[in-house]
Protein backbone atom coordinates (compact mmCIF):
# COMPACT_ATOMS: atom_id res chain seq x y z
CA UNK A 1 0.00 0.00 0.00
CA UNK A 2 1.29 3.61 -0.71
CA UNK A 3 0.25 7.07 0.47
CA UNK A 4 -0.15 9.87 -2.10
CA UNK A 5 -1.44 12.21 0.10
CA UNK A 6 1.35 15.36 0.77
CA UNK A 7 3.19 15.87 3.86
CA UNK A 8 2.66 19.19 5.32
CA UNK A 9 5.46 21.17 5.83
CA UNK A 10 5.31 24.73 7.53
CA UNK A 11 7.41 27.57 9.21
CA UNK A 12 6.87 31.19 10.32
CA UNK A 13 8.67 32.32 7.17
CA UNK A 14 11.04 30.94 4.40
CA UNK A 15 13.81 29.13 6.16
CA UNK A 16 12.13 25.98 6.54
CA UNK A 17 12.82 25.29 3.44
CA UNK A 18 15.99 24.17 3.91
CA UNK A 19 13.57 21.45 5.98
CA UNK A 20 11.39 21.35 2.42
CA UNK A 21 15.51 21.26 0.87
CA UNK A 22 16.47 18.01 3.25
CA UNK A 23 13.05 15.82 2.71
CA UNK A 24 13.30 16.80 -1.34
CA UNK A 25 16.47 15.05 -1.01
CA UNK A 26 16.18 12.34 1.39
CA UNK A 27 12.33 11.63 -0.13
CA UNK A 28 12.16 12.70 -3.21
CA UNK A 29 9.19 10.32 -4.16
CA UNK A 30 6.90 12.19 -1.27
CA UNK A 31 4.54 15.12 -1.83
CA UNK A 32 4.97 18.06 0.33
CA UNK A 33 2.81 20.99 0.59
CA UNK A 34 4.88 24.51 2.23
CA UNK A 35 3.27 27.00 4.04
CA UNK A 36 5.03 30.02 5.47
CA UNK A 37 3.86 32.74 7.23
CA UNK A 38 5.78 35.59 5.38
CA UNK A 39 3.08 37.87 6.90
CA UNK A 40 3.66 37.23 10.78
CA UNK A 41 7.33 36.30 10.47
CA UNK A 42 9.45 36.83 12.68
CA UNK A 43 7.60 34.30 15.47
CA UNK A 44 11.26 34.71 17.69
CA UNK A 45 10.31 37.96 19.47
CA UNK A 46 6.31 36.67 19.81
CA UNK A 47 4.77 35.05 23.22
CA UNK A 48 3.99 31.73 23.52
CA UNK A 49 0.53 31.86 23.45
CA UNK A 50 0.27 33.90 20.51
CA UNK A 51 2.86 31.09 18.68
CA UNK A 52 1.13 28.39 19.66
CA UNK A 53 -2.21 30.23 17.76
CA UNK A 54 -0.83 30.38 14.47
CA UNK A 55 0.59 27.23 14.83
CA UNK A 56 -2.58 25.76 15.25
CA UNK A 57 -4.03 28.39 12.49
CA UNK A 58 -0.82 27.14 9.78
CA UNK A 59 -1.50 23.37 10.68
CA UNK A 60 -5.43 23.61 10.00
CA UNK A 61 -4.79 24.83 6.69
CA UNK A 62 -2.67 22.30 5.72
CA UNK A 63 -4.70 19.05 7.28
CA UNK A 64 -7.99 20.51 5.27
CA UNK A 65 -5.39 19.91 2.20
CA UNK A 66 -5.86 16.14 3.32
CA UNK A 67 -2.22 16.66 4.32
CA UNK A 68 -0.41 12.88 5.97
CA UNK A 69 1.52 14.24 8.61
CA UNK A 70 2.86 17.64 9.86
CA UNK A 71 6.53 18.94 9.92
CA UNK A 72 6.78 21.84 11.88
CA UNK A 73 9.97 23.38 10.25
CA UNK A 74 10.66 26.11 12.83
CA UNK A 75 12.70 25.73 15.87
CA UNK A 76 9.82 28.59 17.81
CA UNK A 77 6.85 26.55 17.26
CA UNK A 78 8.41 23.36 18.08
CA UNK A 79 9.86 24.51 21.21
CA UNK A 80 6.39 26.22 22.63
CA UNK A 81 3.35 24.58 20.49
CA UNK A 82 4.21 20.86 19.68
CA UNK A 83 2.11 19.74 22.05
CA UNK A 84 -1.16 21.68 21.51
CA UNK A 85 -0.32 20.61 18.07
CA UNK A 86 0.15 16.78 18.57
CA UNK A 87 -2.90 16.99 20.79
CA UNK A 88 -5.78 18.39 18.39
CA UNK A 89 -4.56 16.95 15.31
CA UNK A 90 -4.78 13.24 14.46
CA UNK A 91 -1.81 13.02 11.88
CA UNK A 92 1.56 12.55 13.10
CA UNK A 93 3.56 15.43 13.70
CA UNK A 94 7.17 15.86 13.56
CA UNK A 95 9.41 18.99 15.23
CA UNK A 96 12.75 19.81 15.04
CA UNK A 97 13.98 20.17 17.86
CA UNK A 98 14.41 16.52 19.33
CA UNK A 99 16.10 14.92 16.30
CA UNK A 100 18.30 17.97 16.65
CA UNK A 101 18.76 17.07 20.21
CA UNK A 102 19.61 13.28 19.19
CA UNK A 103 21.92 14.18 16.52
CA UNK A 104 24.21 16.36 18.95
CA UNK A 105 24.54 13.77 21.38
CA UNK A 106 25.46 11.49 19.46
CA UNK A 107 28.32 14.03 17.95
CA UNK A 108 29.69 15.14 20.75
CA UNK A 109 32.88 13.55 22.40
CA UNK A 110 33.12 16.02 26.17
CA UNK A 111 29.29 16.55 26.37
CA UNK A 112 29.52 20.47 26.10
CA UNK A 113 27.08 21.37 23.43
CA UNK A 114 26.45 24.98 22.53
CA UNK A 115 22.44 26.27 21.07
CA UNK A 116 21.94 28.91 19.01
CA UNK A 117 18.44 30.01 17.97
CA UNK A 118 15.98 32.68 18.17
CA UNK A 119 15.13 34.39 21.50
CA UNK A 120 11.64 32.08 22.09
CA UNK A 121 13.50 29.17 21.31
CA UNK A 122 16.63 30.05 23.88
CA UNK A 123 14.00 31.36 26.21
CA UNK A 124 11.55 28.31 26.57
CA UNK A 125 14.82 25.88 27.26
CA UNK A 126 13.44 23.15 24.90
CA UNK A 127 16.91 22.24 23.37
CA UNK A 128 18.40 22.08 27.10
CA UNK A 129 14.79 19.48 28.16
CA UNK A 130 15.99 17.48 25.48
CA UNK A 131 19.34 17.39 25.55
CA UNK A 132 19.35 16.46 29.29
CA UNK A 133 16.47 13.78 29.29
CA UNK A 134 19.06 11.53 27.34
CA UNK A 135 22.29 12.62 29.05
CA UNK A 136 21.31 14.55 32.30
CA UNK A 137 25.65 15.59 32.85
CA UNK A 138 25.26 17.08 29.24
CA UNK A 139 26.27 21.04 29.41
CA UNK A 140 24.02 22.92 27.18
CA UNK A 141 25.67 26.44 26.40
CA UNK A 142 22.85 28.51 24.50
CA UNK A 143 22.67 31.97 22.80
CA UNK A 144 20.02 34.01 21.18
CA UNK A 145 20.88 35.24 17.87
CA UNK A 146 18.27 37.49 16.88
CA UNK A 147 19.85 39.67 14.44
CA UNK A 148 20.50 36.00 12.24
CA UNK A 149 17.48 35.84 10.75
CA UNK A 150 16.81 39.29 9.07
CA UNK A 151 20.96 38.94 7.93
CA UNK A 152 19.55 35.60 6.30
CA UNK A 153 16.73 37.61 5.07
CA UNK A 154 17.99 40.10 3.23
CA UNK A 155 20.40 37.96 1.51
CA UNK A 156 23.73 39.01 2.82
CA UNK A 157 24.93 34.85 3.83
CA UNK A 158 28.50 36.13 3.09
CA UNK A 159 28.68 39.70 4.23
CA UNK A 160 31.83 40.66 6.45
CA UNK A 161 28.55 42.34 8.53
CA UNK A 162 26.64 38.68 9.32
CA UNK A 163 30.68 37.54 9.61
CA UNK A 164 30.78 39.99 12.63
CA UNK A 165 27.48 39.64 13.93
CA UNK A 166 28.55 35.69 14.30
CA UNK A 167 31.59 36.17 15.85
CA UNK A 168 30.11 38.23 18.53
CA UNK A 169 27.34 35.74 19.03
CA UNK A 170 29.92 32.98 19.25
CA UNK A 171 32.48 33.88 21.11
CA UNK A 172 31.04 32.76 24.50
CA UNK A 173 30.32 29.33 23.48
CA UNK A 174 33.68 29.16 21.88
CA UNK A 175 35.17 30.04 25.41
CA UNK A 176 32.78 27.62 26.97
CA UNK A 177 35.03 24.99 24.95
CA UNK A 178 31.80 23.63 23.23
CA UNK A 179 32.60 20.65 20.79
CA UNK A 180 29.76 20.88 18.78
CA UNK A 181 27.12 23.64 17.89
CA UNK A 182 23.38 23.22 16.99
CA UNK A 183 21.90 25.41 14.47
CA UNK A 184 18.58 25.96 16.28
CA UNK A 185 16.89 27.80 13.97
CA UNK A 186 15.77 26.60 10.13
CA UNK A 187 17.31 29.69 8.62
CA UNK A 188 20.86 29.30 10.06
CA UNK A 189 21.68 26.15 7.62
CA UNK A 190 21.91 28.83 4.96
CA UNK A 191 24.41 30.69 7.25
CA UNK A 192 26.52 26.98 7.66
CA UNK A 193 29.83 28.04 5.45
CA UNK A 194 30.01 31.47 7.27
CA UNK A 195 29.41 30.05 10.95
CA UNK A 196 32.15 27.11 10.04
CA UNK A 197 34.79 29.57 9.34
CA UNK A 198 34.19 31.56 12.19
CA UNK A 199 34.69 28.36 14.64
CA UNK A 200 38.22 27.62 12.90
CA UNK A 201 38.80 23.99 14.75
CA UNK A 202 37.16 20.87 15.22
CA UNK A 203 33.53 21.85 16.24
CA UNK A 204 30.63 19.77 15.11
CA UNK A 205 28.01 21.36 13.28
CA UNK A 206 24.50 19.75 14.02
CA UNK A 207 21.49 21.44 11.38
CA UNK A 208 18.21 20.59 12.35
CA UNK A 209 16.54 20.43 8.70
CA UNK A 210 18.82 16.80 8.28
CA UNK A 211 18.19 15.55 10.90
CA UNK A 212 13.89 16.62 11.01
CA UNK A 213 14.01 14.60 7.70
CA UNK A 214 15.91 11.72 9.11
CA UNK A 215 12.68 11.81 11.93
CA UNK A 216 10.12 12.24 9.21
CA UNK A 217 11.75 9.29 6.93
CA UNK A 218 11.44 6.97 10.22
CA UNK A 219 8.06 8.16 11.03
CA UNK A 220 6.57 7.41 7.21
CA UNK A 221 8.27 3.99 7.86
CA UNK A 222 6.88 3.31 11.11
CA UNK A 223 3.21 4.36 10.20
CA UNK A 224 3.32 2.59 6.95
CA UNK A 225 2.57 6.40 5.09
CA UNK A 226 4.98 5.98 2.49
CA UNK A 227 4.65 7.12 -1.53
CA UNK A 228 5.21 4.97 -4.60
CA UNK A 229 8.91 4.38 -4.33
CA UNK A 230 8.08 5.43 -8.44
CA UNK A 231 6.34 8.80 -7.41
CA UNK A 232 7.98 11.80 -8.62
CA UNK A 233 7.13 14.14 -5.56
CA UNK A 234 5.82 17.31 -5.95
CA UNK A 235 6.22 20.66 -4.16
CA UNK A 236 3.39 23.20 -3.26
CA UNK A 237 4.52 26.12 -1.77
CA UNK A 238 2.49 28.62 -0.38
CA UNK A 239 2.85 31.99 1.77
CA UNK A 240 0.88 34.05 3.64
CA UNK A 241 2.03 37.32 2.53
CA UNK A 242 4.72 37.96 -0.64
CA UNK A 243 8.60 37.84 0.09
CA UNK A 244 10.36 38.11 -3.65
CA UNK A 245 13.49 38.85 -1.85
CA UNK A 246 13.89 35.84 0.23
CA UNK A 247 12.47 33.73 -2.50
CA UNK A 248 15.16 34.24 -4.46
CA UNK A 249 17.95 33.58 -1.90
CA UNK A 250 16.28 30.23 -0.72
CA UNK A 251 16.22 29.30 -4.87
CA UNK A 252 19.84 30.18 -5.27
CA UNK A 253 20.97 28.64 -1.59
CA UNK A 254 18.73 25.66 -1.71
CA UNK A 255 19.05 24.87 -5.45
CA UNK A 256 15.13 24.45 -4.90
CA UNK A 257 13.04 24.17 -7.48
CA UNK A 258 9.28 24.80 -7.41
CA UNK A 259 6.67 26.96 -9.49
CA UNK A 260 4.23 29.31 -8.88
CA UNK A 261 3.69 30.51 -5.57
CA UNK A 262 0.07 30.96 -3.97
CA UNK A 263 -0.74 33.48 -1.70
CA UNK A 264 -2.81 32.62 1.14
CA UNK A 265 -4.82 35.51 2.66
CA UNK A 266 -5.03 34.88 6.87
CA UNK A 267 -8.75 35.94 7.97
Amino acid sequence: MSDERPIGVFDSGIGGLTVVKALRDLLPNENLSYLGDTARVPYGPKSPETVQRYAIELAEMLTKEKAKALVVACNTVSSVALPALTEKFPVPVIGVIEPGARAALAASRNRRIGVIGTRATIRSGAYEKALQAEDPNVHVISRACPLLVPLIEEGLLGDDVTEQIIRRYLEPLLEDEIDTLVLGCTHYPLLTGAIASVLRRQIMIVDSAQNCARAVEQMLDQESLRAAPLNNGSLHVALTDSADNFLNVARDALQLQFGDIEIRVLS
